[in-house]
């Protein structure tokens, strides 16, 4: 599946995702890469139409890398923060170590002579630098300033090159959008070839190459694996065989979701019980990832018996596994420091991945490469049903990472009927449309409270409610006192063990959607 139309070089930069969504919401393909895969590229011949140099948490006096190759040709290039100092070092202009750093809001102008259709002549964005260029290169103007005299853009006179020391692509910048249209459209002069009718050429693609086989799809009846699996169903038909697996880590809506899925649609839905299992494998498990692991390899140990059984039983041989993997999963999960470049793992999703050899099992993963919100667009355009496409996501080891500690029957039951109080309120307050990911987390934490004039001594439930459009970043949810207050009164009334409740009012980043 080749995106790359442009080239977003990943340097470590947290906002590096949003230069990726910004991109493609303008129109343009484009695919996040390390600067030691874009030399690799680049030396097999493979070039962009353009490349974009992200910001980054390091010094530029502190890089040595040569990047000299990125200006062998004219392809239009635009670097951000740190990307924007890698273009002047290279190019000659200098670079120096700030007395003091700008972050957060900065107010900038543009400067005598220059502007960009749509904007302001005054814009307030968002900085995150220490290190600043304080001499551009030869035949670069600078295009905008800050009030304190920083340098904030630069233009090459007579090529395509691009310099922005904020950053154009996160919500606080004002304009944002024209910044970089200015970048693709003005410099670059790109056509646009990224749509949902794009997308789904695209992913349907990776399906239809396989050819008529057997494939085994990992669904979860959330939008990425219904999505997935709708598309693959066009191709393949009753090749596909869709294996649901109740992990006893569900809630009851999961449980109706599927029972529908089966009813109304045109997949082959098999429910898998293998809660026993589940239970077994995560025992005395209190560590996050090691949990999560044990989930996914249990996850992995259960469709390989499946395969076992269709084979030996049915003479069904199964070639692929179609997972509902996307672009967000595939970067919390592979560190590009191991590439080198300079994220680190935040943490593992189950889905992503190899598969032990011996299932002799191909990925076929046509969404690795789409945001939630690409994929909900896609679903929309394969005609599903509003209210599956837009149903909140709910992580593939289920409420195994919403109680926190280790597993039991006990904690399990507990998040279950919160979740269920909490998603019955939503409905009745009108909220659930306008919230992204609602769901409930049980600490192991026991806090003394009073339930029939007698002293309680119990656990603490957490409300977690949030807006997002990917998954990337995430905004915790002002939400009407009243419905707060029916949701806890119910819990601590409804739900045995919980003597409190709290609401998380963390976004992310800093924190991760999820607790673990």
């Amino acid at each position: 599946m080749n995106l790359r139309q442009v080239w977003i070089v990943d340097f470590g930069s947290q906002y590096t995702q949003l230069i990726t969504r910004k991109t493609r919401e303008l129109g343009y393909s484009c695919e996040i890469i390390t600067y030691e895969e874009s030399l690799e590229c680049w030396n097999k011949g493979e070039k962009p139409s353009a490349i974009v140099l992200s910001g980054g948490p390091l010094s530029i006096s502190a890089d040595d890398n040569d990047y000299s190759f990125y200006f062998e040709e004219d392809i239009p290039l635009m670097g951000i923060c740190y990307g924007m100092q890698i273009i002047c070092r290279e190019l000659g202009g200098k670079v120096e170590k700030g007395v003091s750093g700008e972050y957060g809001k900065a107010n900038i102008h543009f400067t005598q002579g220059h502007q960009v259709d749509g904007c302001c002549k005054d814009l307030n964005v968002w900085m995150s630098h220490f290190d600043h260029v304080s001499v551009p290169p030869e035949n670069f103007d600078v295009i905008l300033e800050s009030k304190n005299n920083f340098i904030a853009g630069i233009k090459h006179n007579t090529k395509g090159i691009l310099g922005y020391q904020f950053h154009p692509e996160v919500d606080h910048t004002e304009y944002g959008k024209e910044l970089l249209e200015y970048f693709y459209k003005g410099l670059a002069r790109l056509n646009k070839d990224w749509s949902t009718k794009e997308m789904l050429a695209k992913a349907s693609e990776v399906v239809t190459n396989v050819g008529r086989t057997k494939v085994l799809c990992a669904f979860s009846g959330g939008v990425d694996s219904l999505v997935a699996a709708t598309l693959a169903e066009k191709s393949l038909g009753d090749d596909l065989h869709c294996f649901f697996v109740d992990n006893g880590l569900l809630r009851p809506q999961d449980h109706h979701h599927i029972k529908l899925l089966q009813k109304e649609t045109n997949l082959n839905i098999e429910i898998i019980n293998a809660s026993k299992d589940f239970h077994d494998k995560t025992a005395g498990i209190e560590d996050p990832e090691k949990k999560r692991k044990a989930i996914g390899v249990t996850f992995i140990e259960t469709f390989e018996r499946k395969v076992h059984e269709y084979e030996e039983q049915k003479g069904i041989a199964f070639t692929h596994l179609l997972q509902g993997t996307l672009y967000p999963d595939v970067i919390e999960s592979t560190s590009p420091h191991k590439k080198g470049g300079k994220s680190v793992t935040i943490k593992s999703h189950h889905n992503v991945g190899g598969l032990p050899e011996k299932m002799k099992l191909e990925l076929l993963e046509p969404l690795r490469f789409l945001f939630k919100d690409e994929v909900r667009a896609l679903g929309k355009e394969l005609g599903l049903n509003p209210a599956w496409v837009h149903r909140h996501p709910f992580p593939g080891p289920g409420i195994g990472v919403r109680v926190l500690g280790e597993l039991n029957p006990g904690s399990i039951k507990c998040v279950q009927l919160s979740d269920q109080i909490l998603f019955e309120e939503m409905h009745n307050f009108e909220l659930y449309d306008k919230i992204w990911q609602a769901f409930t987390v049980f600490l192991p934490v026991n806090t003394v409270g009073v339930k029939g004039d007698g002293r309680a001594y119990e656990n603490v439930m957490c409300i977690r409610l949030v807006n997002s459009t990917d998954g990337m970043t995430a905004t915790w949810c002002d939400v009407p006192y009243p419905f707060m207050d029916k949701v806890s009164s119910r819990i601590t009334n409804e739900v045995s063990g919980i003597t409190r409740v709290v609401y998380d009012v963390t976004s992310k980043p800093p924190g991760t959607i999820e607790w673990e």
